[in-house]
């Protein structure tokens, strides 16, 4: 272990997190991207982790056997790429990190393939040596062991992490880190169980299943016996999924590569795997996918219909209602709200209401879209309802639960209570929930848009009459507030600054 570090001791989590997110200051008027910097900061972060763990579990079998012990480690470190073994490298640092990381991930079948991603990390143009000492040398200051940083702090420290880099990025931000308060809300109204199976088809950086995690672990079941799956097309996102599952002291958990609606990864046979629990923020309303394939969907996942070429959203929802276990599943979904009423997904959302599978339609206020100004919505469905839910929607108005400071746009606690509290009691509440029949919600014309039924509450008091859906799209357009072109546009937009 390196001695005579800055914090060879524990430290707060405060210290943690402003020592680590030091590290891009490192990174700041390099010729690397601020986009890119979590691409090195996170695996420097996992490979010192994990040499500082080996190292104290090196310790404590000398301490306890003396020189004859059996080396058992949780993850093998090969000799010769040790984080002190590359610390001391002077020259061409970059090959020596990467050589070190491929070791240690063929060590670790099955464990650790592919963890560390595929950053360039012998582009001396981007990383010059002398700014990859300086990072190993600022990480090399914090012993990173489970004495001094256990499992939940550290995994506290990387989701901070992982939350400043998604600040930084700006748009592209979405790809990767949904708004933590609001998979809070989506992990309580689901509940899941200790020995459930979680899946999380477009799982980002991994935030939806360690919530999930966290939720059992706070109600005081047995963690460890879950069971966590999320698929990720992104290369380095889904490193950085894997990284943060680890580093919560996660054994049990898949995460795949590959995009979920042309190349499903968990299947069997001729079905998909399905799961206790789905959590998901699927990308909105993507225009490039290949809906000719899903025509003859061999996994039958168009047993709603197929969606129009310029929205894939059915796409995701039906590939999410099939992953659902037949007797347990349940999912939320974060959408914008276009799903809840777009003329072009019509019949296929007739078929959604009548097949009894939507349980509840909560709008949330804007900008809780990483880095957008539009309104989300949570699409709850059930594969067996509860009898006293069943032939029943419950839509919850929520647009006024939200706080904003300093640019940022969250759920408080009171915000996640009242709606939760909505969900479970599963009744009217004016002004802000109610309970609709299957029948209700046909003779408006299978529309699931929330004030169609939701009567909000005027400045006296008094309940707004409920519309005819005419009316209400009448006055969405009289208002400029035809919410779909204004999505379309800023898609079209960041389309193009994607392509510049």
């Amino acid at each position: 272990m390196i001695q005579g570090t800055l914090f060879d001791a524990p430290i707060t989590l405060q210290e943690l997190e402003s020592h680590l997110w030091e590290a891009a200051n490192i990174l700041r008027g390099s010729p690397v991207d601020r986009t890119d910097w979590k691409s090195y900061i996170l695996p420097l972060l996992f490979f010192k982790r994990i040499c500082d763990v080996w190292d104290e579990e090196y310790q404590a079998m000398i301490e306890e056997y003396g020189e004859d012990f059996p080396d058992e480690h949780r993850f093998q470190i090969p000799e010769g790429n040790h984080w002190k073994d590359v610390r001391i490298v002077a020259k061409d640092v970059g090959r020596a990190l990467q050589d070190a990381m491929r070791k240690i991930e063929a060590a670790n079948p099955g464990r650790l393939d592919g963890i560390f991603g595929d950053a360039p990390w012998t582009n001396k143009e981007r990383l010059p040596d002398y700014t990859l000492k300086n990072l190993l040398e600022h990480f090399s200051s914090v012993v990173l062991s489970l004495a001094n940083i256990p499992e939940d702090e550290l995994g506290n420290a990387y989701e901070y992490l992982i939350k400043q880099f998604a600040d930084d990025s700006g748009h592209t931000a979405q790809e990767f880190y949904t708004n933590r308060t609001v998979v809070h809300l989506m992990v309580q109204m689901l509940a899941p169980e200790p020995g459930e199976s979680i899946y999380d088809p477009t799982c980002g950086t991994g935030g939806m299943l360690i919530s999930a995690l966290a939720e059992v672990k706070r109600k005081g079941g047995e963690y460890r016996t879950l069971k966590l799956y999320g698929q990720e097309r992104n290369h380095m996102t889904a490193s950085i999924a894997r990284m943060n599952l680890v580093l919560h002291g996660v054994g049990d958990y898949q995460v795949m590569r590959g995009d979920t609606l042309e190349r499903p990864a968990f299947t069997e046979s001729d079905r998909l795997r399905t799961f206790d629990v789905v959590l998901a923020n699927p990308p909105y309303s993507i225009k490039q996918w290949n809906r000719e394939a899903f025509q003859t969907d061999q996994w039958g996942r168009n047993f709603l219909g197929t969606p129009p070429q310029g929205r894939a959203d059915y796409a995701f929802l039906q590939h999410i209602l099939k992953s659902l276990n037949p007797k347990t599943g349940r999912c939320a979904i974060l959408f914008p709200h276009g799903v809840l009423f777009r003329k072009e997904e019509a019949q296929m959302r007739q078929k959604l209401v009548e097949a009894d599978l939507v349980e509840c339609v909560l709008g949330l206020g804007a900008n809780l879209f990483y880095n957008s100004p539009m309104e989300a919505c949570i699409v709850i469905c059930r594969t067996s309802k509860p009898r006293d839910r069943q032939g029943k929607v419950l839509f919850i108005d929520a647009v006024h639960e939200v706080a904003r400071v300093q640019a940022q746009s969250f759920l408080k606690p009171e915000h996640q209570t009242r709606i939760l509290n909505a969900y479970q009691h599963y009744s009217d509440e004016p002004g802000f929930a109610t309970v609709a029949t299957l029948k209700e919600v046909a003779a408006q014309d299978y529309s699931l848009s929330i004030p169609l039924y939701v009567r909000r509450t005027t400045a006296n008091n008094q309940t707004q009459e409920v519309k005819t859906l005419a009316e209400v799209w009448a006055d969405w357009e009289q208002g400029s507030r035809n919410f779909w072109q204004e999505m379309d546009a800023l898609v079209d937009m960041l389309d193009s600054l994607e392509n510049n």
